[in-house]
């Protein structure tokens, strides 16, 4: 039986993943697969399209490798758009030819709209779509100074954040009220738009261009219908898309009353044989412009194609959710379900408004106030995991709604455990794989989380559910009876926490000691450990003895940044970041810095750690700056390692009038107190001196804020990918008080935690929570605080600066040359000028 001919029209994201399906499926044994992308690359990943601008290539973006198409005998034709469907003949029509089909998919996308505003078509009027267009727009800015973005949408925000990247100074233009207005009311626009103008975007909303002419300081003049004007060298238009339906309307398909041609659940168009899906298709009257629905379509006609002639698919479209979670210009937004709640009568709403920290949180809920409706989140999406969670599977809400948006400490309800979630549950939104089907290939036998990935694909794709699929895998194999392995490897039958325990008991000093007296494995596998024991091993000893991590024993076991005392970049150059406690900094040293910077060409910024980092070193330069900065005053900051990095400060009663404690004396001795206090994973700790909260000391592991009558402490609060506000644990200590708690607290979480377990996520897990905490650290229910308070003065009185102690010995600097047997620096470091400083080429 001969194959039947499939085209392919699109080489999309969606495109692309109606071919991986195709091709997983086995359905190459019956389809000669043609595929036609009009764009001379192939499919690439257009929702990291911004990352274009941050130095990743066209490659680096593709969704398979340069010979996934021809390995698997599909016909990529490149660079070759098609002009015309003959539906009669079952053709399609390109410049090179006309092919044959038997059945055809219509994966064509859309078009980014450009608003019919005379002189849209000026030079350097451009729009934000494809990697073509993004090389256009770089030619572009290298000789402009200034760029607005037409559109303050999803899109709108991203061609904004290219533009702020090409360092222009940019502007938005959104002709509604407020930004992203599909996503966020009138409140969560108010603060979106402040966030995005505190990075130095300007936002001029309510604004309807009328025409675009010539400017006197500028290359274009925007005039808006309020006769105001703007001035602006470059222009991207980017107000929403359009479908690409010209060849489906060509053909005389069915089409929708807004474009996009029309499909049933079986993404079938009126014609049996052409399919559509993504962008281009209309189901039930609505078009989906994000990845997932179009995924889904893709799948669904899969099934299509591959059930020809036997009846109905397995699998059919019946819609998409459009929550969305993203991070725009570095601002979190997310919205789940109806977020402005005028899709549904009798809703109730629950709003919370954090101006300080710049954090709004809404909730649309039933008339019974028992089923999440919608939300919406602009600041900080840390709760939309488990929002999405009560929304997607109409779970009940608990009996104080309010509690999902509310910070800990102000009463907010705990995330969802494994064991509250249904079996329709949606843990791996990237590959769709519900509890359900992660229990099902339990009971088929897979036994570990390992496992458990390959028979399901959770958390191959952006790895986001890693956590909470542990969870679930570990909850349904103890639910069976299976005993969950808590090991922290093949190496060691024990936990971190046993490790931890054993070294100290037993005053283990080295990995070899330890693993020969309890390590395990094959004897065909000698036990030398692996990337996992290795580096936790040289944690706990380090936490315990304080020994340097350079000494021979002790250098196997670390990581690329610990071994050579630096954070590695990615060009293969080096950090380096001096210790500046509570970034308090004399002139003296602010010249030392400079000189060393300007010596050894060196990027140089200021971080919101309050210290000064010095970027492009080479390894062989490391010991030379590091020699420099020594001698002025300065010891490592650990920035490659993970222990205390920084304990920031505002400048407190010193010099604020607001301020009611020395917050810059109190940052100084806690951050040379716990300075080289190794822990499984960074710390962070900020002493703000009074409750205007410069320092920011509520988003991190350890919080000091400053009240008339001593200090207020929080703990296990952090930033980073899923932000956590602090709790506060005690009120008006003094600084004696004070210190033993953190003490406690901090040598508690060393001996307590898993590898890698950040404070918050560890207190999330503690049985009993913050109340434990207070029990084992204020009333020493464990009768552990003398052992906290003793092991906390061994790492204090050993402290060394690593880098002093590297560079005393000549062996130690062996290790700083980019070649074994020869001196000569890296050739393949390649750097270019931008904004008067070096960076990676």
């Amino acid at each position: 039986m001969s194959k039947q001919r499939l085209i392919v029209i699109g080489n999309g994201m969606v495109g692309h993943h109606l071919v991986e399906q195709l091709i997983e499926r086995n359905a190459t044994v019956d389809f000669e697969i043609v595929v036609f992308g009009e764009e001379r690359h192939p499919a690439y990943d257009r929702v990291h399209l911004s990352e274009y601008f941050a130095g990743r290539d066209a490659q680096s973006l593709a969704l398979g490798e340069p010979d996934f198409y021809t390995n698997n005998a599909v016909d990529l034709h490149l660079n070759e758009a098609v002009m015309r469907i003959d539906r009669d003949a079952r053709e399609v029509v390109t410049e090179q030819g006309n092919y044959r089909y038997d059945n055809l998919v219509l994966a064509t996308g859309s078009y980014p709209f450009v608003p019919p505003i005379p002189g849209n078509d000026r030079p350097n009027c451009l729009v934000y779509r494809t990697l073509d267009d993004l090389d256009a727009i770089r030619e572009s800015a290298k000789t402009a100074n200034t760029g607005v973005v037409v559109g303050g949408g999803l899109l709108g925000l991203e061609a904004a954040n290219a533009l702020r990247g090409l360092n222009l100074d940019t502007a938005v233009v959104e002709f509604v009220p407020r930004l992203m207005p599909m996503q966020v009311d009138t409140e969560g626009g108010e603060l979106l738009r402040e966030k995005i103008e505190a990075l130095g975007v300007q936002v001029l909303t309510g604004r309807a261009t009328q025409h675009i002419e010539d400017g006197q300081a500028s290359f274009h003049r925007m005039v808006f219908s309020d006769d105001k004007v703007l001035e602006t060298d470059l222009i991207v238009f980017s107000a929403g898309i359009r479908p690409r339906d010209e060849l489906a309307r060509d053909c005389g398909l069915e089409m929708g009353e807004r474009g996009g041609v029309v499909v049933d659940d079986q993404c079938r168009t009126s014609d049996p044989a052409i399919l559509a899906i993504g962008e281009v298709a209309v189901w039930n009257g609505s078009c989906f412009g994000l990845v997932g629905p179009g995924y889904q379509m893709a799948k669904a006609a899969v099934a299509t194609l591959i059930s020809k002639g036997q009846g109905e698919s397995e699998l059919s479209f019946q819609g998409a959710d459009m929550s969305t979670k993203l991070k725009l210009l570095g601002v979190d937004v997310g919205a789940i379900g109806d977020a402005h709640g005028d899709q549904r009568p009798g809703t109730r709403m629950y709003r919370y408004l954090d101006q300080i920290k710049q954090h709004y949180r809404k909730l649309v809920v039933s008339s019974d106030g028992k089923k999440l409706i919608g939300a919406m989140l602009v600041g900080d999406n840390s709760v939309y995991d488990t929002l999405m969670q009560y929304y997607s599977n109409g779970l009940e809400l608990p009996e104080r709604p309010e509690s999902l948006i509310l910070p800990a400490a102000e009463g907010g309800a705990p995330t969802l455990g494994a064991d509250a979630l249904p079996e329709t549950a949606s843990i791996c939104s990237c590959h769709n794989v519900t509890k359900g089907a992660i229990c099902a290939a339990i009971d088929a036998g897979a036994a570990d989380l390992g496992a458990v990935k390959g028979a399901t694909k959770a958390s191959t794709g952006c790895g986001g559910c890693a956590a909470l699929l542990k969870s679930v895998v570990d909850h349904e194999l103890e639910a069976r009876g299976v005993e969950v392995d808590p090991s922290i490897c093949e190496h060691f039958a024990y936990t971190r926490q046993e490790l931890y325990s054993l070294v100290r008991v037993e005053g283990i000093k080295t990995f070899s000691a330890l693993i020969e007296k309890h390590g395990r494995g094959p004897s065909s596998a000698p036990k030398l450990g692996c990337d996992i024991c290795k580096p936790a091993v040289a944690s706990i000893l380090a936490s315990c003895f304080n020994e340097p991590i350079t000494d021979v024993a002790h250098v196997p076991l670390q990581d690329t940044n610990d071994t050579f005392m630096a954070n590695m970049q990615k060009n293969g150059t080096y950090s380096v970041v001096p210790r500046i406690p509570g970034g308090e900094i004399t002139p003296e040293k602010l010249i030392v810095l400079g000189e060393v910077g300007r010596k050894y060409r060196l990027y140089t910024k200021v971080t919101g750690g309050q210290r000064i980092d010095l970027f492009g070193a080479r390894l062989e330069d490391l010991p030379d700056i590091w020699g420099e900065l020594l001698a002025a005053g300065f010891e490592t900051g650990h920035a490659y390692a993970k222990s205390l990095r920084t304990v920031k400060s505002c400048v407190g009663s010193t010099w604020c009038r607001y301020g009611v404690q020395d917050s810059v004396g109190m940052a100084i001795l806690l951050e040379n107190r716990y300075k080289g206090l190794r822990s499984p994973h960074k710390l962070k700790l900020a002493v703000s001196g009074c409750t205007r909260e410069c320092a920011e000391a509520q988003s991190k592991d350890v919080g000091v804020i400053a009240t008339e009558h001593g200090w207020n402490l929080y703990v296990c609060g952090n930033g980073g990918m899923r932000p956590r506000h602090a709790e506060l644990f005690a009120t008006d200590l003094d600084d004696a008080t004070l210190i033993r708690y953190i003490d406690r607290f901090l040598m508690f979480y060393v001996r307590t935690a898993d590898r890698l377990q950040r404070t918050s996520v560890w207190r999330e897990n503690l049985e009993g929570g913050l109340d434990t905490l207070k029990d084992v650290i204020i009333d020493d229910s464990l009768g552990l605080a003398e052992e906290l308070e003793s092991q906390m003065r061994t790492v204090i009185d050993n402290y060394h600066c690593e880098w002093a102690n590297a560079l005393d010995d000549p062996d130690k600097l062996k290790r700083f040359r980019s070649f074994v047997n020869d001196g000569r620096p890296d050739p393949d470091i390649i750097v270019t000028e931008e904004r008067g400083q070096l960076r990676p080429a």
